[in-house]
């Protein structure tokens, strides 16, 4: 059954920099200075798994926009459902350690799977993510009749 995303209101601006905050202060100074980004919550998971849907689905999913689709493509697209999942999953099953661990998961991916060639270094890829994401967020929450 492939991971479907339901139609979602998007994060808003003050969701999208307390995740980038938590995933920056875990890539540049591990755990210890993650935590101090504040207490992991149930509302910070829920964050860090809307980013991880943001940043994993548009890399792996195959959609209407894939060029020739191949073997390869469906695997990626399964493998992108599969780790989005078992995210959930670890977000249901294991509270106590779920935030770090989804955060550690972003950031693998982001190293492993969209390094961007402009930004040499995982923290500059992921900055340059979250005001992309800013820039959206701020958008559909501006908007006339926008959710909030």
């Amino acid at each position: 059954m492939p991971y479907l995303i339901p139609p979602r209101t998007p994060l808003t601006p003050e969701q999208v920099e307390r995740g980038f905050d938590y995933l920056l202060a875990l890539q540049r100074g591990g755990a210890p200075y993650a935590a101090e980004q504040g207490e992991a919550t149930p509302e910070l998971t829920f964050v860090l798994l809307r980013l991880a849907e943001d940043i994993i689905w548009p890399v792996t999913a195959v959609d209407g926009e894939t060029a020739d689709p191949c073997a390869d493509s469906f695997a990626l697209d399964e493998i992108g459902c599969v780790l989005l999942s078992a995210l959930r999953d670890w977000a249901l099953d294991s509270p106590d350690t779920t935030v770090l661990n989804i955060a550690r998961s972003i950031i693998r991916f982001t190293v492993n799977v969209v390094p961007d060639p402009d930004h040499a270094d995982t923290a500059d890829t992921l900055e340059a993510m979250r005001d992309e994401r800013l820039v959206r967020a701020h958008v559909v929450h501006s908007a006339p009749r926008a959710h909030r």
